[in-house]
C-alpha cells in the first residue's frame, strides 16, 4: 500500500480540522504538521536513543548499560503501537528497565562503577541474567 505524501492528503486533513476544531482554537497555531505514520521498521533507531538517554543518566554513577540487539528488538516490538507510535515505547522502557534497575540499585544488585547487561530468555526481559519481573518495581 503506497501512502500518498502529506502535501497530497494536507486539504481533505484541513477540512477534518475545520470541522473539529473552533476557528478561535485554529487561529492560535502557528503551524499544522503532517506525518506519515511510525512504522514497525522505524522502532529501533527510538529505541537506541530511549536506551542512550537511560545510560547517561546511569553513567554519573560510572554504570554501564549493554542492551543487546535482541533485548532492544523486544523493546521495540512491546513498545510500539499501530496509532500512538513509539509513544509507549518510554513507558515499556520504564517499568521494564528504569523502575527495575532503579529497585536493584537501591538493593545493593546494582554497584556504582558495575556493567550492566541486558538480553532477553524465551520472552522475558533479563538483567545480568536474572529474569525482569516487572512486579517488582
Amino acid at each position: 500500500m503506497t501512502v500518498p505524501p502529506p502535501e497530497e492528503v494536507r486539504g481533505d486533513v484541513m477540512e477534518i480540522v475545520r470541522t473539529a476544531f473552533r476557528p478561535e482554537f485554529l487561529n492560535r497555531l502557528d503551524e499544522i504538521l503532517l506525518f506519515h505514520r511510525l512504522s514497525q521498521g522505524q522502532m529501533g533507531a527510538i529505541v537506541d536513543i530511549q536506551v542512550a538517554r537511560l545510560a547517561r543518566r546511569l553513567a554519573d554513577r560510572d554504570i554501564v548499560l549493554n542492551v543487546d540487539d535482541v533485548a532492544a528488538e523486544w523493546l521495540g516490538r512491546q513498545g510500539y503501537d499501530p496509532v500512538y507510535g513509539a509513544r509507549p515505547l518510554k513507558r515499556v522502557i520504564q517499568r521494564h528497565l528504569e523502575n527495575i534497575m532503579a529497585t536493584m540499585v537501591l538493593n545493593g544488585d546494582i554497584l556504582d562503577g558495575a556493567t550492566v547487561q541486558v538480553s532477553i530468555d524465551g520472552d522475558s526481559l533479563t538483567i545480568n541474567g536474572k529474569a525482569v519481573s516487572t512486579e517488582v518495581a
